[in-house]
């Protein structure tokens, strides 16, 4: 018997996008919305699912879903930035991290 595939899902009420396995939740990447910013700012996977590529499935489906909205991505979150690096597809609609960005996040995440 297979196992379904992952899926991922958009939470906007908790700001961000969740990746299920087996009904539950595995992972997350969390984001605020600056005007039509959307800056990651924490990707986790939990311990349980780590080295099964949930990570990368996840935010590639995130990322194409802030393409699709018309937004811009500020990769914040270390994982995020790293897989920009590996994926120029998303080149086009990625603003750099700056000063103002981080002292806006900290301002909100406290």
């Amino acid at each position: 018997m297979t196992r379904p595939a992952p899926t991922v899902e958009h939470n906007t009420a908790k700001h961000r996008y969740e990746i299920h396995v087996d009904g539950e939740r595995a992972g997350l990447t969390a984001y605020l919305d600056h005007g039509d910013q959307r800056v990651f700012h924490h990707t986790e996977v939990d311990d349980a699912h780590a080295g099964q590529g949930l990570a990368a499935r996840l935010v590639q489906e995130a990322l194409t879903d802030v393409r699709a909205s018309g937004k811009r991505i500020v990769p914040v979150c270390p994982y995020v930035a790293k897989f920009l690096e590996r994926h120029e597809e998303f080149a086009d609609i990625t603003d750099p991290v700056t000063p103002d960005i981080l002292e806006w996040l900290d301002s909100r995440l406290g």
